[in-house]
């Protein structure tokens, strides 16, 4: 029975009026926590989630806006893209139908978590009477009743829940804020929806509808710790700092640069801290690992005290263990989690970035590094900054195809410092990591935790949605744009301008070339015909017409067939009012920028190939300066 303090709703109702009254809070600056939710309907939220949204936006009852995606991954990537550019503030919450609708989001969902960015995702579930099952789309399980497809975000959620009654939303709901709002715990949130059970009525109370206002604080270094991290970075003789994304989702930028600017450490980066001190500051030194700069790969070989700030030490960022080459190397790590605070042995400073950072330069006050490692420091970066020259402007044959160095050397040049340029995965990941020189750490946005192919085109959609006024730019190869290109769809349907720079070669590049280096042979990485007389993909190119593609999706397209039409043709793009694909073709074969680090993808111990017998001595004189960091 209703009352004045109660009100009757379906669960679906309900969690749309609930989530419309979310705000997250820091520095005393309030947002919307959960500004809008992005869905594909079919059976399953239809009548739910679907009704719900639909009577919230024609009686006003609640402020909560519907965005239809293509893609069910797709719109898990726009959510986590407009997240990371909100400092993980906000985020989406993202519905799908029962069954492939909803598993669609489960590579998302993974790729949210392993980024530690948050969203909020509904997957519509089967019955929870049981009394129409099996219904369409359900996996039967012999094993339990009570198993469903949904259960397989388990293992990709950082907090997951199915609720099953309609009352289990009212702790499931608050739950799921407290994770979503953690800088430590956040990732995918999942919350599996019955159908039956989002059309179900119920007597909600009243305050379950208030606004509420999650603060995200700022964790305080603990004194000792600070003493003891100081006295180690007091100690050093050469220290590196390696900023992570951490640091950026602090807003410890300015922080960090008066830090390095007191003490003189120079500054190396991950691709998600890339940025967070300029690139022609001359404490920055590059991105560091297996696709670092010279200067700051170098400056690892021989650091004996690192300092890393919210950076969680990826199997890149590190080159596999072997980039640290100091055998007395120590580590200091200022991370808000104590999973990453204590990773190689580290004196673990377990504290928001900017705090931390501002501990420690009181710590550190009148102390900085020797002379000559500051001069070391200038020297490598003016030795980098000519590799990175050689690479916008390489020595090719006259009428071959532009090598995709040569693109982004060009990228470069037209684009602004607030301009942001998207990419996940395949080369262009490794050679902006060497060669992008940012000013604004918003304006480089790498997916390099999961390194998703199909993430850049809907990561473009979320990134203009989180800030309109920055001209962004999705760099994407032809592997990526097969796997992902929906989105368009959606950025022209809700009148958004994104540049989409379309890089075709007709392959894999990146694994092409790792595979070569293995003595894989480039083993089906090319798109070809399949050969007649070999059996192999390796007959003529195949003739696919991306840009035909872009443009039937509602894209205005443009073409550049060299470095000065490709420059001309973003000039136009930039100029242009709506979604543009820029489409050019590149060398397959690079040349890409030179290694300074190593990483380890196994390579098979037997082979009847001589290449990738050749292959594993290489492996093995590298692997054997691979260790644990104690």
């Amino acid at each position: 029975m209703t009352s004045e303090n109660t009100v009757r709703l379906t669960t679906a109702q309900a969690l749309v009026r609930f989530l419309a009254n979310q705000y997250s809070e820091r520095d005393g600056q309030e947002q919307r926590l959960i500004p809008g939710v992005w869905g594909i309907f079919g059976h399953g939220n239809v009548a739910g989630v679907g009704q719900a949204l639909l009577q919230a936006a024609t009686t006003g009852e609640a402020d909560l806006p519907y965005y239809l995606a293509r893609n069910e991954q797709g719109m898990v990537h726009a959510s986590v893209a407009y997240a990371k550019m909100r400092d993980r503030l906000a985020t989406f919450a993202c519905t799908a139908s029962t069954g492939p609708g909803s598993t669609n989001m489960i590579t998302g969902a993974a790729l949210a978590t392993t980024n530690r960015i948050p969203v909020l995702l509904l997957p519509s579930d089967t019955f929870a009477t049981r009394v129409a099952e099996p219904v369409l789309q359900q996996l039967e399980d012999t094993r339990g009743g009570d198993v469903t497809v949904n259960d397989a975000f388990r293992a990709v959620s950082k907090y997951f829940d199915r609720v099953s009654r309609p009352e289990q939303l009212i702790p499931a709901a608050l739950a799921a804020m407290r994770v979503l709002t953690d800088p430590v715990e956040t990732g995918a949130v999942t919350l599996a929806l019955p159908q039956d059970v989002q059309a179900e009525g119920f007597d909600w109370p009243v305050s379950f509808f208030r606004r509420r206002v999650w603060h995200v604080g700022r964790p305080v270094p603990e004194p000792a710790a600070v003493e003891r991290a100081a006295r180690l970075l007091r100690s050093a003789r050469r220290p590196l700092i390696v900023a992570g994304g951490g640091t950026v989702y602090s807003g410890a930028e300015t922080q960090l640069r008066a830090f390095a600017e007191a003490t003189g450490i120079p500054v190396a980066d991950t691709h998600a801290g890339k940025g967070a001190v300029a690139w022609d500051h001359p404490c920055a030194v590059g991105g560091i690992g297996s696709t670092g700069s010279y200067a700051a790969n170098q400056l690892a070989g021989d650091a004996d005290v690192v300092l890393g700030i919210g950076t969680r030490y990826s199997d890149f960022t590190t080159a596999s263990h072997t980039v640290f080459g100091n055998p007395d190397v120590t580590f200091v790590n200022l991370n808000v989690a104590r999973l990453d605070a204590v990773k190689h042995s580290a004196e673990p400073l377990v504290a928001d970035a900017r705090l931390g950072i501002q501990a420690l330069a009181e710590a550190l006050a009148g102390w900085e590094v020797e002379p000559v490692h500051r001069a070391r420091v200038r020297d490598l970066i003016a030795r980098t900054r000519e590799i990175e020259e050689e690479c916008f402007a390489p020595d090719r044959d006259t009428g071959g195809l532009p090598a995709q160095t040569q693109i982004l050397g060009a990228l470069r040049d037209v684009l602004g410092d607030r301009d942001v340029v998207i990419n996940a995965a395949g080369s262009m990941p490794g050679d902006l990591q060497q060669l992008w020189r940012a000013r604004d750490p918003k304006a480089y946005h790498v997916e390099y935790a999961y390194s998703c192919m199909g993430y850049e085109v809907a990561a473009g959609l979320g990134v203009k949605m989180a800030d309109p006024s920055r001209e962004v730019v999705v760099l994407v190869g032809d592997g990526s744009y097969l796997m992902m290109a929906q989105e368009i769809v959606t950025m022209v349907s809700e009148g958004l301008k994104v540049i989409v720079v379309l890089v075709q070669n007709h392959g894999f590049a990146s694994i092409g070339s790792l595979s070569e280096a293995l003595g894989s042979q480039r083993f089906g990485t090319k798109y070809r015909f399949r050969d007649g007389t070999s059996g192999l993909l390796d007959g003529d190119v195949l003739p696919v017409d991306l840009a035909v593609n872009a443009s039937s999706l509602g894209a205005d397209v443009l073409h550049a067939a060299s470095v000065d039409e490709f420059r001309a043709a973003m000039e136009k793009a930039k100029a242009a009012g709506r979604t543009t694909v820029v489409h050019v073709e590149t060398d397959l074969y690079g040349p890409n920028p030179p290694g300074h680090g190593w990483w380890d993808v196994p390579v098979g111990q037997t082979s009847a190939l001589d290449s990738t017998r050749a292959a594993y001595e290489t492996y093995a004189a590298h692997k054997r300066a691979q260790r644990h960091y104690l």
